[in-house]
């Protein structure tokens, strides 16, 4: 017996000492090996001109050893306090807490336990300069919006753990976050790192710098004339979008209410998206302008066309009536827009085929996403031509029975002032390098819609629309525009105002849309005096310079 057991014994020596000695090596390498992450910092999301709206700066999280603590100051002869007590006396100012406080924290039988996070690199410095044993750091970053709210519901935010959950942040996560790096390295029993072991560093790559279209200023003016209308008119939120058409590049995107993407738990859930391009409603009376230019560029009207326009008629028994009662009016197509007629827009429309509308209306960018690149983007709703059964033959003549987004309907009449060429709205406008330069990610696309004359006639009768408008008015300057209301399912109300100036040679188109109003109030009384005020201060921001033609009146009554 004894014979065997020495046997067996030996044998199993030989198989670990001779025949599995690396594999064994490796297996007691690997228990000993921790790897720990070195987080890379997110790259910034600037404006338009480089100014900083959102920011990873580095941070570290402090972690304690308390195996090892009690070694600290034990072969310094001079030290009157070693261990545990030295240590917390000389973390403790640095910290900020009391002596007895970082003790507690310090005591234990944890090989890993964190002492605090999210420190700033003073703090760690300090910290680390006091060599005590079993004290260490990871690299950590924390994201921050030194704008507060201005642009939130554009740049979104991220978790506590970094991980991006809206907005830019999350749409071009791809490019902001960059690659984490790591250190692997071999500890002892009491947690320490082995100086003479594996030690491998791989170090962390940092985010790429996305750029913006937005310009700070611009979007911080639209965030604020929003919100006093929202407010002046017992609105529940809105929409403002600020718009150059020639490239599609979006100055601003503002939401009422927004929220504070340092602190987005402290704003309802509804409202850390952006109702600009995810809440879709009724466009109403701007949605005659489509309809107005699908028949111009047919050819069946002109801005001279006669109508007969009474207060209410049947059209194949379906009830049309004006938003409110007037005596016949013997109206030009120019009359019928300013006077934003929906009986005399139908007879306008009753000149094209459903099809033919409904093709002009997709051309324009309804019924589908403008590709913008934010999460939560809605397409509308426009159904085919051939699902338009009753009244919706006529009232999606006039903006209803189809809903839209605000992005979506400011880039559609952008149309117009863009020579008839629609171009895909942006809010980014590239990525930049590590030598500085910006690289764009790809072009907008371009829609070639109706052409050149027929869009100079649409300018023409939004420039005698927006005269009868007087609240959309800017001083020394053009304006082209249209109203637009419109009742929502639920009883409530969305007023709006979409133009662009200068009208005569334009260079910004802008929208402004009021929802959730508790009665009917117009456009012109809720959106317009809001245009006027935003449009003003964009013309300003952008250095947009007077041209000093007065604005077009053309003949609305025969």
């Amino acid at each position: 017996m004894l014979l065997i057991a020495v046997m067996a014994l030996s044998g199993r020596l030989i198989w670990v000492q001779g025949l599995d000695a690396s594999a064994r090596a490796q297996v007691a390498v690997d228990a000993r090996t921790k790897t720990r992450v070195i987080t890379a910092l997110r790259g910034d999301i600037t404006d338009r001109d480089g100014v900083v709206l959102a920011s990873s700066v580095e941070r570290y999280d402090l972690w304690v050893n308390q195996h090892q603590v009690v070694d600290y100051l034990k072969n310094d002869k001079k030290a009157d306090v070693k261990g545990i007590d030295a240590a917390a006396e000389k973390l403790a100012p640095l910290l900020g807490w009391s002596v007895a406080d970082t003790k507690e924290r310090l005591t234990g039988d944890k090989g890993f336990q964190y002492l605090v996070k999210n420190v700033d690199p003073a703090v760690r410095d300090a910290v680390i300069a006091l060599k005590i044993d079993g004290i260490g750091s990871d690299r950590v970053s924390d994201r921050i919006y030194p704008a507060g709210s201005v642009g939130g519901n554009v740049l979104g935010f991220v978790g506590s753990d970094g991980e991006a959950l809206a907005g830019t942040e999350l749409s071009f996560d791809d490019y902001l976050s960059g690659t984490n790096g790591s250190k692997k390295y071999e500890r002892g029993a009491g947690g320490q790192i082995i100086p003479t072991g594996v030690i491998e560093e791989t170090p962390a790559v940092d985010g790429q710098d996305v750029v913006l279209t937005i310009d700070r200023d611009l979007q911080w003016k639209a965030q604020q004339i929003l919100a006093s209308a929202v407010a002046d008119n017992g609105g529940t939120g809105g929409s403002a979008v600020v718009l150059r058409p020639s490239t599609g590049e979006v100055l601003a995107l503002a939401d009422a209410p927004t929220y504070d993407p340092n602190d987005p738990g402290a704003t309802a859930p509804e409202y850390r998206g952006n109702q600009s391009i995810s809440n879709i409603f009724a466009p109403g009376s701007t949605g005659k302008l489509f309809t107005m230019a699908a028949a111009l560029e047919e050819g069946t009207v002109t801005p001279e066309s006669q109508y007969e326009v009474p207060a209410v008629r049947y059209f194949d028994g379906h009830r049309i009536k004006d938003s409110h009662y007037h005596p016949d009016q013997r109206l030009t197509l120019a009359g019928v827009l300013r006077n934003s007629s929906n009986v005399g827009t139908v007879q306008v429309a009753e000149t094209i085929s459903p099809q033919t509308r409904y093709d002009y209306m997709h051309r324009f960018g309804l019924g589908q996403k403008t590709g913008v690149d934010l999460p939560g983007e809605s397409a509308g709703i426009l159904r085919p031509a051939d699902q338009w059964k009753g009244r919706d033959l006529y009232t999606t003549s006039f903006g209803q029975a189809y809903s839209v987004t605000a992005l979506q309907m400011v880039s559609a009449v952008g149309t117009f002032a863009n020579d008839g060429v629609r171009v895909q709205p942006t809010l980014v406008s590239g990525v930049r390098e590590e030598d500085g330069s910006l690289r764009r990610l790809g072009e907008p696309e371009q829609t070639r819609v109706i052409s050149s004359p027929t869009a100079e006639t649409m300018v023409a009768l939004m420039e005698n629309s927006a005269d009868g408008t007087r609240n959309a008015t800017v001083k020394n300057y053009a304006v082209a525009g249209k109203t637009g209301t419109a009742q929502v399912e639920d009883g409530t109300y969305t007023a709006s105002f979409i133009g662009f100036a200068p009208a005569d040679d334009p260079d910004l188109v802008i929208g402004v849309f009021v929802y959730g109003l508790p009665t009917f109030i117009s456009g012109s009384t809720a959106a317009a005096p809001a245009f006027s005020q935003l449009m003003e201060y964009s013309l300003q921001n952008q250095g947009i310079p007077p041209t000093g033609v007065a604005p077009r009146t053309l003949e609305n009554e025969w």
